[in-house]
């Protein structure tokens, strides 16, 4: 074989490591983090997906089920790993009953303030009926699965006001050098009180009690100091214009699910947000 033979196949050699490293390296870098906000009203139904991991906040209200179940089949989802309730309102807890009841859920994290409704009773009996035992958080519980670290905090003690919203829980999310912020529906009290022991920055905050305006709120968003924020809001219940003018005077790039779903993905570095 002659030199010219040798240094052609050589050369071969190098382009096909160098095409291998890089399909490797590109391999690393893709993601399928992605937190999926539905249009589901006033009302919250957050679904966090990174590749086989599902995270679910909330459920919306009882007719939103359908559409949480077509969208899980859509999209092959046959396990939640968790399913978050923050509290048990009717736009958080509503669909549960029928989430419970038509998909595999690992765990079931909830809030500590029971309610009587027929909507808390519903999920309690899917609860029974497949045989989970949710558990209920105090303060800081962390979780790790995969990429994704989530913190869920709950409240530490029983409200006098408001204590159904007050009650929720608020849940801390790391993927990567990103970090997410849903506040539930928690108002002014619990906010003071997260905020004597949490002082963290965020990328992205879901904005608590769907755009009310709460006079805690600007301390909130002081300390947390985000680039995006989400409400979860209705054309016909719209969020307060003193809480938008808050979030603009902040210069803080807001979104609501009234104008239609919200996909936002990350690479772990920074964060898209699509409407």
């Amino acid at each position: 074989m002659d030199k010219l033979k040798i240094i052609i196949i050589i050369l071969l050699l190098v382009i096909f490591a160098i095409t291998l490293t890089l399909l490797s390296l590109n391999n690393k870098t893709t993601t399928n983090f992605k937190i999926y906000v539905f249009n589901a009203g006033k009302a919250d139904a957050i679904l966090i997906e990174n590749n086989n991991t599902y995270i679910m906040i909330d459920t919306g209200e009882e007719d939103l089920s359908t559409e949480i179940l077509d969208y899980f089949k859509k999209n092959n989802i046959t396990k939640l790993d968790y399913l978050i309730i923050t509290h048990f309102d009717k736009d958080h807890v509503g669909s549960a009953s029928s989430i419970i009841d038509n998909i595999e859920i690992d765990n079931v994290l909830q809030s500590n303030s029971p309610k009587d409704s027929e909507y808390y009773n519903n999920y309690i009996n899917s609860l029974n009926n497949k045989n989970i035992e949710p558990i209920t958080i105090s303060g800081d519980k962390e979780y790790n699965i995969g990429d994704l670290k989530f913190i869920v905090n709950g409240p530490e003690t029983i409200y006098d006001k408001n204590e159904s919203n007050n009650s929720s829980l608020i849940v801390s999310l790391y993927y990567k050098n990103t970090s997410y912020l849903f506040m539930g529906d928690a108002e002014n009290a619990r906010i003071k009180d997260y905020l004597t022991n949490h002082n963290e920055s965020y990328d992205f905050i879901k904005i608590p009690y769907h755009g009310n305006y709460l006079k805690r709120l600007e301390e909130l968003l002081s300390v947390v100091n985000p680039k995006y924020a989400i409400i979860t809001n209705s054309k016909k219940e719209g969020a307060e214009q003193d809480t938008l003018d808050l979030l603009e005077d902040n210069n803080i790039k807001y979104y609501l699910t009234s104008n239609g779903k919200i996909i936002i993905t990350s690479d772990g570095n920074s964060i898209n947000i699509n409407q």
